[in-house]
């Protein structure tokens, strides 16, 4: 949530900022704003409530330019959604801030600033840091000793970049708890939030770690480390690439990365494929060592990523037989648990720099628990670089708010470290090991067969366009996708829905049921479709509608209030993979028709830097 960029160089770099905060609109956001030094050694600044289109035209109009500026595009935290609210934010003309993050001491800092004669514009926690650095500057303190001793009085998560008049073509920028990176070009130098809002100028790029301030000018980066030392950090170069970025013949992302899902799910499983074996070492070079100190297992996540590793839980009790708990990661660190040194701390986070997350895992690394591994999709963001092993998913860029291939590739990944354990404890044979990587292998093909749907699901979505709520059911390893299937209908398209495993309707969620709530099944064929086929007839007594998601082998007939779409041949245990492709189609569809905006839904950030 929330992006920033900032440019430094010889040329007009107002385009440049734009740009990169085009680029960061899969983000979320409601407002945007850049500020730039102006030739004649003063702040300009424009910002607008609504797309970063807006903020530009006012640009453009004013005929804003300059060497030296920063942007941001703003998810409202602090502050109602207005253009005063906005970043970036000045002090006395002299100091423009932009910040992602929270600063949980604002009320404190804004009480002492308004004692020494500061007047605030806005609501926002962010003006406290314009008004602190410029305090310090004022002591005769340089900008880069300004902004580092106001850091210093700020709890909380942030990350900044600060410009003064009294200091042309620098920048300073600082980090604690939210991503930042430094991009590195000719004689011109930019940070962001994310990679893709600097790949049109460069692709090298540093990432600032927890603690960083940097002195940033067209010609030279120094790093200063939270022990106030100047630092080397490694330079990264990013193969993100801009085509990744761009629709193509698609009219959304979230469509584009719906279809992009089985090329996702083939790079993340190359590295099975080719070896034709499962491997600690896909893992990190400490895994098997790691693995053999293992006796349980703590999932960490949220949202989405929560959803997989409740599928997760199946795969690792199930087939490696490792008790599994699974904890929202925002809920975790404020209980008091019983910390397990030979537990492992599982994290899954689709960017990285989940807060959340990240917060849970230092909680579960400050009680001892230090055998940790992270599932991200984002080389170098902080939750793997803050763990001890690490698979990266291989869905590329995700743009859409909702997320999908970033999903399935987590449970590619998740059920590779279950047959991976299985096998080391002894648990998998080698004709079960053959027998999982050849359903791997077919996965890909299974999925574009359920991408081959789209035409019979979006004709159910025509049922959901004039609803309020939805109830969705699975049972086993499928009440989890029921779960995401909810989560995506109610993101995109503002239908009220909600997930229960299938043997509950009748304590309670039953009394919901009628011909205005649409109650969609996903009905697989296993062990449990008998029991399912039982909780559908409780739904059609009451004269519910229901939508059911079978299996091309199960034994289901269409009939009056019972619409069924038949996936590909049951595929065993990777079938919540397969089964989440429908739902997936259903919500986005539903979205169309109820005419809301699909890949940013309103008061959702993709990338989740707040607690």
């Amino acid at each position: 949530m929330c992006g920033i960029i900032g440019a430094v160089g010889a040329r007009n770099m107002v385009p440049v900022l734009v740009e990169g905060l085009s680029r960061l609109e899969y983000r979320g956001y409601d407002s945007a704003g850049i500020a730039v030094l102006s030739e004649d050694n003063r702040i300009r600044r424009v910002r607008a409530v609504g797309r970063v289109a807006e903020m530009q035209g006012k640009a453009q109009s004013e005929n804003l330019t300059g060497t030296l500026g920063i942007g941001h595009t703003r998810w409202a935290t602090h502050g109602g959604v207005t253009e005063s609210n906005a970043h970036p934010h000045i002090s006395r003309g002299e100091i423009a801030v932009v910040h992602n993050g929270i600063i949980e001491n604002h009320d404190e800092q804004r009480q002492r600033l308004q004692a020494m004669g500061y007047e605030f514009e806005s609501q926002t926690d962010t003006e406290v840091i314009a008004h602190l650095i410029h305090h310090y500057l004022a002591q005769d303190l340089s900008l880069l000793d300004a902004v580092k001793h106001a850091v210093k009085e700020l709890t909380g998560a942030f990350a900044i970049s600060v410009l003064s008049i009294h200091y042309p073509g620098r920048m300073i920028c600082a980090r604690q708890g939210c991503p930042l990176l430094i991009g590195l070009g000719e004689g011109e130098n930019f940070i962001a939030s994310d990679v893709s809002a600097v790949l049109s100028a460069t692709r090298n790029v540093i990432y600032l770690e927890d603690g960083d301030v940097a002195d940033i000018t067209k010609d030279q980066v120094r790093i200063f480390d939270a022990a106030d030392q100047l630092v080397e950090r490694t330079v990264h170069r990013s193969d993100l690439s801009l085509a990744s970025l761009e629709l193509g013949p698609y009219a959304h992302f979230m469509q584009k990365e719906i279809h992009e899902q089985p090329r996702a799910l083939t790079d993340t499983l190359e590295a099975i494929i080719d070896d034709n074996a499962f491997s600690p070492a896909l893992f990190g070079a400490e895994a098997a060592t790691v693995f053999n100190e293992v006796d349980s297992i703590l999932i960490l996540a949220a949202g989405t990523s929560y959803y997989a590793g409740l599928t997760a839980k199946y795969w690792l009790e199930g087939i490696a037989q490792l008790p599994t708990s699974v904890e929202i990661a925002s809920e975790y660190r404020y209980r008091k648990s019983v910390p397990n040194p030979r537990q492992l701390i599982i994290t899954i986070s689709q960017s990285g720099e989940t807060l959340d997350t990240m917060e849970a895992l230092k909680h579960a690394k400050s009680l001892g628990q230090h055998l940790t591994l992270a599932i991200c999709n984002v080389q170098e963001s902080a939750i793997p670089r803050a763990s001890r092993l690490v698979l990266y998913t291989r869905a590329g860029a995700e743009i859409g708010v909702a997320s999908t291939k970033a999903f399935t590739t987590q449970l590619v990944a998740l059920f590779t470290l279950a047959a991976t354990f299985a096998k080391q404890r002894g648990l998998l044979s080698q004709q079960e090991e053959q027998a999982y990587i050849d359903e791997l292998r077919h996965l890909p093909g299974s999925v574009q067969y359920a991408l081959n749907l789209e035409p019979q699901i979006r004709e159910w979505a025509k049922a959901f366009s004039n609803k309020y709520h939805a109830l969705f059911l699975g049972r086993g390893m499928h009440y989890p996708i029921a779960l995401e299937g909810a989560l995506k209908l109610k993101e995109i398209s503002y239908i009220h829905a909600e997930a229960y495993p299938a043997g509950e309707l009748k304590h309670g969620p039953l009394a919901l049921v009628d011909k205005n709530m649409p109650v969609v099944v996903i009905a697989p064929n296993d062990a449990l479709l008998e029991k399912v086929k039982s909780n559908m007839q409780e739904v059609s007594a009451r004269g519910g509608e229901l939508f059911v998601f079978a299996d091309a082998d199960s034994n289901f007939t269409a009939s009056e209030g019972v619409h069924v779409i038949r996936t590909p041949r049951h595929v065993g245990v990777l079938s919540p993979i397969l089964h989440t492709i429908p739902v997936q189609l259903l919500a986005y569809h539903a979205a169309l028709l109820k005419g809301t905006d699909v890949d940013k839904p309103r008061n959702l950030a993709k990338s989740v830097t707040v607690e």
